[in-house]
């Protein structure tokens, strides 16, 4: 794959408690040196780093309900909604998997729904943590998020686990169509193309300068 066009695939993120203004300055520059698809941040780096991307052709991701997904609804939609507002192109919301866990799914698809409308203009990945769910539970959660309005469906927060290509495999089948965001774990480039060759359209990544890097010396060597 081109260079450029496995770039326009990545979500390049920072979400570590930590993350200073310099950093996220810095990962918004490599985002645009690069021709990333977006950053990925918490909502406290949204406004910041929206200014620093204008017209650069980079989203702003911001993640909600992050990274338990046990926040109320509507501490989900507030935070959602103040992040599109301030510059946020594409929410990453984290589904409320206990409920899903407990079929209390008009509940958990009530709140996907809730959060859509308030997003309006900006792209909803829904985020399943697959890493807690057995297979049944991952369809179900897909169905869900599809059936609710998600515009992709991501496959973890890398908290409690990372993407397998099964997951990939699994996602792709149940959501036919619909963009699928791999995430947690990936650090090399050999993993990253795997992703995507199952039918990944999008890789959340904290490792993605160096991917690019081992990418540039691998095609060097041809």
């Amino acid at each position: 794959m081109e260079i450029s066009r496995f770039a326009a695939t990545i979500d390049h993120t920072m979400l570590k408690p930590d993350a200073t203004r310099s950093e996220i300055a810095r990962l918004c520059a490599e985002a645009k040196e690069f021709a990333f698809a977006a950053v990925c941040l918490n909502p406290w780096h949204v406004a910041e780093a929206a200014q620093l991307l204008t017209r650069s052709g980079v989203a702003v991701a911001a993640v909600a309900g992050f990274p338990l997904g046990a926040t109320t609804t509507s501490t989900k939609v507030f935070e959602a909604g103040e992040a599109v507002q301030n510059g946020a192109g594409e929410i990453d919301l984290v589904m409320n998997i206990a409920a899903l866990k407990e079929g209390l799914l008009s509940f958990a698809g009530a709140e996907i729904v809730a959060v859509r409308q308030v997003t309006a203009g900006a792209k909803l990945k829904v985020i399943l943590e697959t890493a807690l769910l057995n297979k049944e539970e991952k369809l179900l959660a897909a169905r869900l998020a599809v059936e609710s309005g998600a515009d992709m469906l991501k496959s973890s927060t890398g908290f409690f686990g990372g993407v397998t290509e099964d997951d990939i495999r699994l996602l792709t089948e149940a959501a036919p169509g619909l963009g699928i965001k791999a995430s947690g774990g990936i650090r090399d480039a050999w993993f990253a193309l795997s992703l995507l060759a199952l039918g990944a359209t999008r890789l959340g990544t904290s490792s993605a300068v160096a991917i690019i890097r081992e990418l540039e010396k691998t095609q060097e060597g041809l």
